[in-house]
């Protein structure tokens, strides 16, 4: 007979177990996604971003390849601005429209994909096929046009090609380099190195939308000015993208009543939607990027540190001393070797973020670079005609990408006004992100110059002789190589990094209100209930509840923490007290391991997460309770995972929570069925006293329900 009593807790023991299985995996999944190689986190976050940022830009210029003939017949002492437009061939038109009704079709079918309306498998055949036939379409009608006789260019030709020309040319460009994206974020699928549907952000979701509505916002008040103003629809284009980028060149000015009017909700709209766009990508390269890159570059320190100690003989350090003679090394317990170990991993941290630091500058750098440099080039061939030099363009380039824009040099060819445009919207992301990069580090040596400077004049700091205050500030400055006791006796402090008690909560606001009053009266009515139960003698009882406590109140002060800017980092105390929290001790060295030397560069995993998957898939993901060794330079490590500190330790104490409060409700639950027990055996020998000389006796079914009933009573 199934005893109903017990469906509860056996479900509950199944969830408990199921749950753990699943955070087993996740946290296996979370420490090969830190570790998977860069190049495929590019294929599949980055390339469909940039697939979804520059295909609505190429179908906006097949737009403007649409708008106006491709060929114009200069007037005698006239120049191309001025030509007379030519009537393109129909099947030229027809093509055209085509290419365009194609590349609309991929940007819609990408775009359902990565709002999940649309499945990987149904959509990414579209959007490769749509933007590659597209490119392939005007590529044809470009070497048509280019190899007609009629259109053949010398000096003194009567006849040019216009900006939509150009403006196709970028467009195939564009379609061909995306769908060559799409197909390696497909490659990258079909091997399995990620999931085929995309794991994009509600940011960068949205980052496609914002780059149709400010295109569409760029194009519909050029087609709106264009009416008002009686200028060419390109021409207008390109004085819509000056003005929304606030390059300002003054070749053209709204001139009607109506069009000054209109400029201005038209160009603060304009700025703000392309601020949208520009944080979006922003978020993408800065936030998303960096992650990526750093978590490759504390990698490989961390892969040089220990097989440099490797080769020097060092390897002991790395071992708990439970392996180890402790005797023969030089740590005398394992908290302190652990210590040691922990500032070890901080000093690669901070190198790798130096590192990663500068080298995001130098990307950025030589992105920016090349756009002055290789567009002024394209100027300089552009506006021959002006007889502008190489410097002059360089000049000019230079206060475009600024955003200056003087005005004495403007680009006056249908060529050159095409490239503009495209490259103008290139430029100031790739600016923004320029400034960025030296926030973090050119910017911010400066500032730190400057406060170094006021420590010797006015604003003097709190070392007491100036003989202190130099060594201090030498030590920062080569990160402890000068004036410090070595490698790993570099204080927290030193590095920056705020040192708190971790018995005392922070003084800060950050967590919300709501929360924070519902978990300050969590502790109150803990700490009435250690209280009861110190009174009944429950010494067991009052330790239970103590440790309720300590768990919401150290909840209750990382949650502060998450808001802080720059992120938290623990020191190695407060790492052991929250370790200790959740279940672990940094002193028992049976818990820890060496850190592992050889990385899986194949999968991604080291021999440790390997080892973790081979042995989840034997025995079910491991047992109940069983404790996993690991290190703080190995891949378990709280420091290597792409969560902030903060964040990795409020779930582990939320987890720790739960685990607790689940037993606690488990072991009231036993505790009412064993009363329910004793009030059975109560009631059955009353029953039988009173039943004597009768022959009527209780059912099964009836004790049955009277056993179910008792708890319930008692609990209420």
């Amino acid at each position: 007979m199934n005893d109903p009593g017990l469906d509860d807790p056996i479900q509950d023991g199944a969830d408990t177990v199921e749950k753990q299985r699943e955070e087993q995996a996740e946290e296996t999944e979370e420490a090969l996604a830190y570790l998977n190689p860069s190049r495929w986190w590019f294929a599949s976050t980055a390339f469909p971003l940039l697939a979804g940022t520059f295909g609505p830009m190429a179908s906006a210029f097949s737009i403007c390849a649409l708008a106006q003939s491709w060929r114009v017949s200069i007037p005698p002492g006239g120049v191309e601005e001025h030509g007379n437009d030519v009537p393109d061939p129909k099947w030229l038109i027809a093509v055209n429209a085509i290419s365009l009704v194609l590349a609309v079709v991929a940007n819609l079918a990408l775009l359902l994909n990565m709002a999940r309306r649309l499945s990987f498998s149904v959509a990414q055949p579209i959007t490769i096929a749509g933007f590659y036939v597209a490119s392939v379409l005007l590529v044809a009608l470009v070497a048509a046009a280019a190899s007609d006789p009629n259109l053949r260019l010398s000096p003194d030709a009567d006849r040019a090609l216009t900006q939509a020309f150009y403006y196709a040319i970028m467009a195939a460009a564009i379609y061909f380099i995306i769908a060559t994206l799409m197909v390696i974020t497909v490659y990258g699928a079909i091997r399995g190195e990620y999931h085929r549907e995309f794991e994009l952000t509600t940011s960068q979701r949205t980052l496609m939308l914002q780059t149709i509505g400010f295109l569409i916002y760029l194009l519909g008040g050029a087609a709106v000015y264009a009416r008002i103003e009686a200028w060419v629809f390109l021409d207008a284009v390109y004085w819509a993208d000056v003005t929304l980028l606030t390059v300002g060149l003054g070749d053209y000015t709204p001139t009607t009543h109506l069009g000054i009017g209109l400029l201005f909700p038209y160009a603060i709209g304009g700025i703000v939607t392309l601020g949208l766009v520009i944080g979006s990508i922003r978020s993408l390269v800065l936030e998303r990027g960096k992650v990526k890159i750093g978590a490759r570059m504390v990698e490989k320190k961390r892969k040089r540190v220990l097989e440099r100690m490797a080769k020097k003989g060092e390897k002991a350090k790395l071992t708990p001393l439970s392996e180890v003679d402790s005797s023969a090394g030089e740590f005398e317990s394992e908290r302190e070797r652990r210590e040691a170990e922990f500032n070890l991993m901080r000093e690669i941290q901070d190198k790798a973020m130096r590192n990663r630091k500068w080298t995001s500058l130098g990307i950025s750098a030589c992105a920016w670079l090349f756009l002055w440099f290789m567009g002024a080039l394209v100027f300089y061939k552009a506006e021959r005609n002006q007889g502008w030099t190489y410097f002059r363009s360089l000049y000019f380039a230079y206060t475009s990408l600024l955003t200056i824009g003087y005005g004495d040099l403007r680009p006056m060819s249908n060529s050159g006004r095409s490239f503009f445009v495209f490259w103008s919207l290139l430029a100031v992301p790739t600016l923004t992100i320029l400034i960025s990069n030296m926030g973090d580090t050119v910017v911010k040596g400066i500032r730190d110059l400057v406060l170094y400077a006021g420590e010797f004049t006015v604003l003097p700091g709190e070392d007491k002789s100036t003989r202190q205050r130099f060594q201090r500030i030498a030590s920062e400055a080569t990160n402890g190589r000068f004036f410090s006791e070595g490698l790993l006796a570099i204080p927290a402090e030193k590095r920056g990094e705020a040192r708190e008690d971790p018995e005392k909560a922070s003084p800060e606001t950050g967590a919300p209100a709501a929360t924070d009053r519902m978990a300050s009266q969590f502790e109150e009515d803990e700490l009435d209930a250690a209280d009861s139960a110190r009174d009944r003698g429950d010494k067991l009882g009052q330790d239970v509840h103590h440790y309720h406590y300590l768990l919401v109140r150290e909840i209750r002060t990382v949650m502060k923490h998450l808001s802080q800017t720059p992120p938290r980092k623990y020191t190695f105390q407060e790492w052991a007290w929250f370790l200790k929290l959740i279940g672990e001790d940094e002193n028992f060295a049976e818990a820890h391991r060496a850190p592992p030397l050889t990385i899986d560069q194949a999968a991604g995993l080291s021999e440790e997460l390997r080892n973790e998957r081979s042995n989840n898939k034997e025995d079910g993901n491991g047992k109940e309770g069983e404790i996993k060794q690991w290190s703080w330079l190995g891949n378990r490590s709280p420091l290597m995972g792409d969560k902030e500190e903060p964040q990795w330790v409020l779930e582990r104490l939320s987890q720790a929570l739960e685990r607790k409060l689940k037993q606690q409700r488990e072991d009231s639950w036993n505790e009412e069925k064993k009363r329910g027990e004793n009030s059975k055996g109560r009631g059955d020998s009353h029953q039988q006293q009173m039943s004597r000389g009768s022959s009527k006796t209780l059912s099964e079914g009836q004790v049955d329900d009277a056993i179910e009933q008792a708890p319930k009573k008692e609990a209420k």
